[in-house]
Order: C-alpha cells, then structure tokens, then sequence
C-alpha cells in the first residue's frame, strides 16, 4: 500500500493560494483600514477634550516630585530621610488608621450586601429568558441602569447632605450602585442557563416563583456568589473614595492628608489600603475558586 499524501493538481493547488492570498489581504486592508479609523477617533477626542500632550510632558515631573516627596519624613529628627529609616514615625497613626480602615471594610461589607440582595432579588425580572411579562422586565432593567450609571461619589454626595457625615450616606451610595451593577450580572447569568429544568418545572405546574427558586437558582448560585465577591473586592476601594466627601472610613483621613501637605501620612495611608485590598483580592479569590470547583463537581 503506498503511503505517499494525495496532492492535487498544481491549478487547484495555485486557485487555492490565490484565494487564501486574497482572502488575507483583505483582512489585512479591514485591520489596517480599523486602526485607522481608531487613530483618528483617538485624535478627534483629544482636540474635543483639549488635550495637551505638550503640558503632559512639561508637567510630568511635578507627578514624580509627588511620589518621591510622600515617601520622605517630613516631620520629627529624620525630616528629609526616607520613610523607610523610621517606620515607627511614618506609621504614627496606625492605631487610628486600622480603625478607619474597619470603618471602609465594614462600609463595604455592608453595602455590598445589601445591594447583592437587592440584586438578586430582581435579575430575574430582567433576564430576557426569565421575565414574568415583558413590562417587568423593561421596568427592572430600566431601574438596574439607573442604579448603575450614576457614579457612586454623586450617590455619596446627596446622601452626605440628607444624613450628615458618616458611614451611613457610603453604606447608601455602594448599596445602591452595587445594586444595579450586580443585577446586570446575575440577569446575564441567569440568561446562560439551561432552560430543561425551567421547562420541566412550568409543565409541571409550578408558580414562577417555584421555578425560579428550584430551577434557576441551583445553576447561578456559585456565580452569583463569586460576583458578590469581586464586587466586594471593587467596593473596599470604593469605599475608601466614599471618604473623600466626608462620608465615611479611611478616605476622609487620606483627603486631609493631601490637603495639608501631610507627604508621608499621604504614603502610610496609600500603604494601607493597598495591602489591605491585596489582602482581599487573595481571600475572595480563593473563595472564587472554591465555589467555581464545587459547582464544577455537582
């Protein structure tokens, strides 16, 4: 038997290169041709927006001016010195620092919950495959991008002049983005499911509220959880941003730093938050994982 590989004849063999040349000449014209359009959209942006790359770079060094003067003592015997050489001087106000920062935790944890369980409660409304009637789910999904699309600190803003000062007006604000953010995510969850137990539900005679509690849910409950803390995750940050108006955590202390000319609290606090958010990126990772596995082995 003879091993040798059919080869067609060399006029086929050339029409075919011919039409793979082609073909990829085309999609070289369509990259080149969108990069193109993208640079002029990038530079159409900068004139509309006057932006000065000339000021960028003339100015750059007033930013690593910044970096270098937060990380210098800038009080006490080793005034000048890095902050490094007397971590006990840098750190002088861990003690408040760390409580400030439970506050932005606390802050976090629970508007995060209550706008998952805000969340939760209506993405099924607003899951195209789920919606009771159309109506419902226009109006659920009209309010989720509401809840969303106004930033956070405005929330904070409004709500610092009707409750005061205080934990209680970023607890609102992150509850209610969290709210229209995690409702988007759990409804296109949701829309991903496999509709055979839904079905066999419904011809059963279930309510929809029976359907979507034992058809539904046992398929979106580990993403929804792992959604829960990634957004937690965003909302520490966002939670230490909440202060800057005066509404709560570590973030009302950072401004005033700033503010004063405080270099090296500006660069303790910073340090801070960042291992503090390092610390949860790890925990709620792991977490992530685990559900994601057990849902894997159901």
């Amino acid at each position: 038997m003879s091993s040798a590989v059919p080869r067609l004849p060399e006029h086929q063999l050339s029409a075919l290169d011919r039409a793979y040349a082609d073909a990829m000449a085309q999609k070289r014209r369509q990259l080149l041709l969108g990069l193109a359009i993208f640079a002029l959209a990038t530079i159409a942006a900068g004139i509309v927006a006057e932006i000065r790359p000339a000021a960028f770079f003339t100015n750059f060094w007033r930013f690593t001016d910044y970096i270098g003067r937060i990380f210098t003592l800038d009080n006490g015997p080793n005034t000048g010195r890095p902050v490094f050489v007397d971590i006990v001087e840098w750190m002088w106000g861990f003690d408040k620092w760390m409580k400030l920062l439970w506050e932005t935790l606390l802050i976090a944890y629970v508007g995060t919950m209550l706008g998952a369980i805000g969340g939760f409660l209506l993405c099924f409304l607003s899951a195209q495959n789920l919606q009771p009637n159309a109506w419902a789910g226009i109006a659920a999904k009209r309010f989720l991008e509401f809840c969303r699309t106004v930033p956070e600190i405005v929330f904070a803003l409004i709500f610092v002049v009707s409750f005061g000062l205080g934990p209680v007006p970023g607890v609102l604000a992150i509850a209610i983005h969290t709210f229209g953010a995690l409702g988007k995510q759990f409804a296109e969850v949701a829309e991903n499911i496999d509709m055979k137990p839904v079905d066999g539900l419904t011809a059963t005679g279930a309510t929809w509220t029976e359907t979507m509690r034992f058809a539904v849910v046992p398929q979106v409950v580990s993403n929804f959880v792992s959604y829960a803390l990634l957004r937690f995750e965003i909302n520490v940050r966002g939670a230490a941003v909440m202060g800057f108006v005066g509404a709560g955590g570590i973030g009302q202390d950072l401004v005033e730093a700033i503010r004063k000319f405080y270099y090296s609290d500006v660069s303790a606090i910073l340090v801070l938050i960042i291992l503090t958010v390092m610390l949860i990126d790890l925990g709620t990772e792991r977490l992530r994982h685990s559900f994601l596995s057990m849902d894997a082995r159901s």
